[in-house]
Parts: C-alpha cells; sequence; structure tokens
C-alpha cells in the first residue's frame, strides 16, 4: 500500500510559492492536499501552508484550499511582517525581534481559532527548537501527549524566526519550554518526515513530495566589514540554507524513485523572508509559476502516483 507525505520548506512570505504549486496539483488531480497526503511536514512558514491544508471545517471537510493559503500570504504578510522605524533600528536587535509577535498571533487565531492538533485532517508534523532545553522539538498531531496542543501556538513556535520574532513560551507536560523556528536545524523538514513516515506506516510504500520556497545565490562577501550585530542576519540565512541541499542528497540517496523535489532558483524575488512589498508578492507569484513550468515532469510523475 502506498503512503504519500508532503514535505514544505521555511522562508517566510516565500510560503506564497509551494502554496501556488500545491494549487496546481488540486487543480490537476481534483482533490484537495489532505484527501492525498497521509502525513505532512512543515518549517515556519511551511508550517502554516501545510496546516492550513489539514485544518477541518465543522463538517469534516478541509477549511482552506490551497488557493486559499495563496490568499493568506497576499492579504497578511504585510501586516505580520509589519513594523516600526523604531523596532527595526539597534534597538530592534537589543529585543531580539524585529518584528511585534501580537501581528502573526492575531492572523493564526483568525484562521486556527482554537483548533487542536489532534483535530487535523492528516497526521501533521511540525519543527521547532527548545532553546530552554537546547533539543529539537517535534510537533506530532498522532502523539496523545502532544496533540492537544493548539495548532496556532504550535505555528507560533515553528515560525518564531531568530531576530523576526520572539521565542514562543509553552508549559506541555508541566515541562517549560522557549521554542523558536524549526529552521535553524531544520528548514527543509523532508528528512524527518520520512523517518516519522518509516515509524507510522513500516509496511508501506513511501511517496514523498518535498517543495522548496526557492533558493538563492547571494553572498555573504562583504562579511569582513560586518560588526557583530550585521553579522547575525547573514548567519540566519546560511543556517536556514545549509540544511536543504544535505538532506536533499539523503534521501536521493534512499528513495531516489519515490522522492520528487520541486525546488528553484530565484530569479526576479526578492530572497527575503520579510519582504512583503506588492512588487515582491507579484515577482513569488511569478517564481511559482515558472517552478512549475520548469517541474512539469515531476508533477506529471506525482499526479500519476496518486492515480
Amino acid at each position: 500500500m502506498k503512503k504519500y507525505i508532503l514535505s514544505v520548506d521555511g522562508g517566510g512570505i516565500r510560503g506564497i510559492i509551494p502554496s501556488i504549486i500545491l494549487a496546481e496539483i488540486e487543480k490537476r488531480t481534483r482533490k484537495r492536499v489532505a484527501e492525498i497526503f497521509h502525513l505532512m511536514a512543515g518549517t515556519s512558514t511551511g508550517g502554516i501552508v501545510i496546516a492550513g491544508l489539514c485544518k477541518k471545517d465543522k463538517q469534516g471537510n478541509p477549511q482552506y484550499s490551497a488557493n486559499d493559503l495563496v490568499e493568506f500570504y497576499q492579504k497578511y504578510g504585510s501586516y505580520i511582517f509589519k513594523s516600526s522605524f523604531l523596532r527595526r533600528s539597534i534597538f530592534s536587535w537589543l529585543n531580539c525581534a524585529q518584528y511585534p509577535h501580537k501581528n502573526i498571533e492575531f492572523v493564526l487565531d483568525k484562521y486556527f481559532g482554537e483548533d487542536i492538533l489532534k483535530n487535523t485532517l492528516s497526521k501533521v508534523l511540525l519543527t521547532s527548537y527548545d532553546i530552554h532545553n537546547n533539543r529539537p522539538f517535534f510537533f506530532k498531531s498522532w502523539r496523545e501527549d502532544r496533540n492537544f496542543i493548539k495548532l496556532k501556538d504550535a505555528l507560533r513556535a515553528t515560525t518564531a524566526a531568530p531576530t523576526y520574532f520572539v521565542p514562543k513560551y509553552l508549559k506541555i507536560n508541566q515541562k517549560e519550554m522557549v521554542l523558536v523556528d524549526g529552521g535553524v536545524f531544520a528548514n527543509n523538514p523532508a528528512a524527518c518526515a520520512y523517518v516519522s513516515g518509516k515509524k507510522l506506516f513500516p509496511n508501506d510504500e513511501i511517496i514523498l513530495l518535498s517543495l522548496g520556497t526557492g533558493r538563492t545565490d547571494r553572498s555573504i562577501a562583504n562579511s569582513r566589514r560586518f560588526g557583530k550585530i550585521s553579522w547575525i542576519k547573514p548567519l540566519l540565512h546560511v543556517m536556514f540554507a545549509s540544511s536543504l541541499d544535505a538532506v536533499n542528497y539523503q534521501l536521493n540517496q534512499v528513495i531516489a524513485d519515490k522522492y520528487i523535489r520541486i525546488q528553484s532558483q530565484l530569479k526576479i524575488a526578492s530572497p527575503d523572508m520579510d519582504n512583503i512589498t506588492s512588487k515582491n508578492i507579484k515577482s513569488l507569484q511569478q517564481e511559482a509559476k515558472a517552478m512549475i513550468e520548469d517541474n512539469q515532469k515531476l508533477i506529471d510523475k506525482l499526479c500519476d502516483f496518486i492515480s
């Protein structure tokens, strides 16, 4: 029996790219994403994408389509990454956050309300890192000791990118945790998804679709002129990008014929996670369409698997 797994990378506003790709898959298969994939994993913005597609409505059907998630980024991206000049200034570094967490929490509450991990249509895996206990933490909808957690709280944790948003404080099973973006160790959560899939479905054939949010070849060649504060963001980008190729290589070695990775170099859009200008939103949409065009064979392969 075949089990389908979806993995979506982190990338801030660039989450619009995998959302558009998934909308194309929904269009071709005439199925909602939650009807196709048995397990979905996401890091940071990828977590918002997969959680949104797995959320039930009152009738038990998928509440949001992939196109709804595209609209999410178009409508609320500028609100999530809205900040005053003072907060963006040097003082923001002292406070460790460029953007107010209340904005993203308002949007997450609007979309996910009081829903909990247990109620998702497919099994959900969200990555985060507990800086209080110095270890990765995974929100898993199938684990009884964690599935009572609210989706909005898990998403707030997985999207808490250092320097962008303050960490999320949670008490889980009487244990205090200070959680930040899972991108610090797994910006591409495909390997985490595969390992969980093997444990959940040990006797089944696994088909894994991994979606990127666009990559860049931007260098940090001017690093010699960086002071301590100026180093933070470039190093964060390096940290988030470094695992992408490693995970891709590993999975290609393990399940090459059942592993589909869709990712492309950004040509016109900004790689910045918080570039929410209308021009860049349009550029990201163009990048997504180009990515679909360049990966027609891979998308056809997936749709053949599904059918």
